[in-house]
């Protein structure tokens, strides 16, 4: 008989003193891993570099002009997204000043706070406290959740509230109080990433309590609490109705939300399994397990834990494979339901497993194909470890330690799994968690900033040598917000005919040119300000205006 389909003792007869234990160590191990090494990389593009400009300007502006109510970027209106999550990044400016540790500071620790808070889901749906406890953990130690948690975007709070929501909906079929929390928790995801994502979390949690706890669709509270979390929603709509009229609409639940369930935004498409193939790639070694996951639930949806799991990864998933555009980190919210499945399956492996100095029933045992899949992975990462760290000219030492890290606990978890040992569950947990934490001391934790010149050398000449609030025009093809979030100026891209008509028809321009189109542009009368990562800035020099004699 399976752990999770023992009808044991309700979670509130354990003792709450426990509960409140693992709870703080889980989130003193996340807090750890979440802020570690935070500052140390500059800000990415695009939202990294956007958000945390939009939020400098919150924190810059008077409160007469309301900016934590109309944000701007660039001085022109911010319509993408509602403003909570930067109004935090700008209270943190206010405290600690305008850096990347406090740029990613709030979404970090709203990230920590969830992994707890999906351990408080286990204790709500598992009969025992160690599918809760390995849930929470493998949560933890899921890449794409630290890496994107710890960047200053907006999904680390969404994963924070989604959670809190689904913890509310859960500890209100015991206590209907509580149901008041389902409603607030939506009013923050709306007020975080607008009212679609709201609609469409909030979706998945009606479609599990119609089919677990169809009663509390009848309780004053749920309504009462959704009225509640609407009413800053509504508030902050109308007022941007009332402020910019039909741009507002336009721009923002239309060409930022709806739009891009049909068209992809900014070529950001993909075929309708590249959602799977992100699961699969950065889900090791989690997603070995998962699909034994997904059978145990099938075969214990009489279980609120099972049918949770299933309608949250089932109805999202079909979502944002359907959506035609594709963004790696619109995945997020997938991962606290995969993490029940991932974290059910180990609880049952453990006990089923060949426990040492302890009489048990036999079980079905571990199928050869994990130990088999764990040992070519682990394979895999020697051979990368050696390659990157002793081989590879330059050497990357510091990701072959990591990579070697990963594939001993790999190689170690296989062996357990071959004997049958349940201990390969704790080895793969603390060599995940080890291995990350390793990962987070190194500059490559943000791997994309080697797609693309560093901005910081390049922001330095361009804020050194131009006014405050100049545009300048650059020949990289490529807007990069962070280079504007760097060096406080518009900095926006323009092909060579474009550059070439602004040299010659304004009074005053700031071009950034690289090499090529430096020799292969006229401009005469300029002045070379600066060059830096093979970028030069000019200027255009006017020849003083000569005064006719008496």
């Amino acid at each position: 008989m399976s752990i999770l389909s023992h009808s044991g003792a309700k979670a509130s007869a354990y003792p709450i003193r426990q509960d409140w234990v693992w709870i703080t160590a889980l989130l003193i191990v996340a807090l750890l891993l979440m802020t570690v090494n935070l500052g140390s990389v500059p800000l990415r593009d695009w939202d990294e570099g956007t958000v945390a400009q939009v939020a400098r300007e919150i924190w810059r502006s008077p409160p007469e002009a309301r900016a934590w109510l109309f944000p701007t970027l660039g001085g022109e209106p911010y319509l993408n997204k509602p403003p909570l999550m930067h109004c935090l990044m700008a209270i943190a400016y206010g405290i600690g000043g305008v850096n990347e540790w406090t740029s990613r500071l709030p979404g970090a620790i709203l990230t920590a706070l969830s992994v707890p808070l999906l351990y408080a889901i286990g204790r709500e749906l598992f009969p025992g406290r160690l599918p809760s406890l390995l849930s929470a953990l493998v949560y933890l130690t899921w890449l794409p959740v630290v890496r994107n948690g710890r960047l200053a975007m907006l999904d680390g709070a969404v994963l924070c509230w989604l959670l809190l929501l689904v913890w509310c909906g859960l500890r209100s079929r015991r206590d209907t109080r509580f149901a008041l929390g389902i409603g607030l928790s939506l009013g923050l995801i709306c007020l975080t990433k607008g009212l679609m994502l709201g609609l469409l979390l909030g979706s998945i949690l009606l479609v599990f309590l119609i089919w677990d706890t169809p009663r509390l669709l009848q309780q004053p509270y749920l309504w009462a609490g959704i009225a509640l979390g609407s009413a800053p929603v509504a508030f902050w709509y109308a007022a941007q109705w009332g402020h910019y009229g039909r741009e507002f609409l336009g721009r923002n639940l239309v060409q930022q939300s709806a739009s891009r369930i049909w068209k992809p935004v900014e070529q950001n498409d993909g075929p309708p399994w590249y959602y799977l193939l992100e699961i699969v790639k950065y889900g090791v070694p989690w997603v070995v397990f998962l699909p034994a996951g997904i059978r145990l639930a099938q075969n214990n949806l009489i279980f609120g834990w099972a049918k949770l799991a299933l309608v949250w990864s089932g109805l999202y998933f079909a979502a944002i494979s359907l959506m035609s555009t594709k963004l790696p980190w619109y995945v997020l919210p997938l991962y606290p339901a995969l993490a029940l499945l991932v974290g059910g399956k180990l609880a049952d492996l453990w006990r089923e497993g060949r426990q040492v100095g302890v009489r048990q029933m036999p079980g079905e045992g571990y199928s050869p194909l994990w130990w088999q899949v764990l040992g070519g992975l682990g394979l895999l990462g020697w051979i990368g470890a050696v390659y990157l760290g002793w081989i590879q000219q330059p050497r990357e030492v510091d990701v072959g330690i990591v990579m070697a890290t990963l594939a001993a606990a790999l190689t170690v978890a296989a062996m357990l799994v071959r004997r049958q040992n349940p201990q390969f569950i704790g080895v793969l947990i603390w060599g995940m968690y080890l291995s990350l934490l390793l990962l987070m001391l190194t500059p490559h934790w943000l791997w994309e900033l080697a797609e693309a010149f560093p901005v910081q050398p390049v922001a330095a000449l361009v804020r050194s040598h131009t006014p405050a609030g100049e545009t300048v025009y650059s020949s990289y093809g490529d807007r990069r917000p962070s280079l504007e979030f760097y060096s406080d100026r518009r900095v926006l891209p323009a092909n060579a005919e474009r550059l070439q008509k602004l040299w010659t028809n304004e009074p005053q321009v700031y071009l950034l040119l690289d090499e090529a189109a430096l020799k292969s542009l006229e401009l005469p009368q300029k002045r070379v300000l600066g060059q830096a990562e093979g970028f030069t800035l000019v200027q255009r020099v006017r020849p003083p205006v000569q005064t006719p004699p008496l």
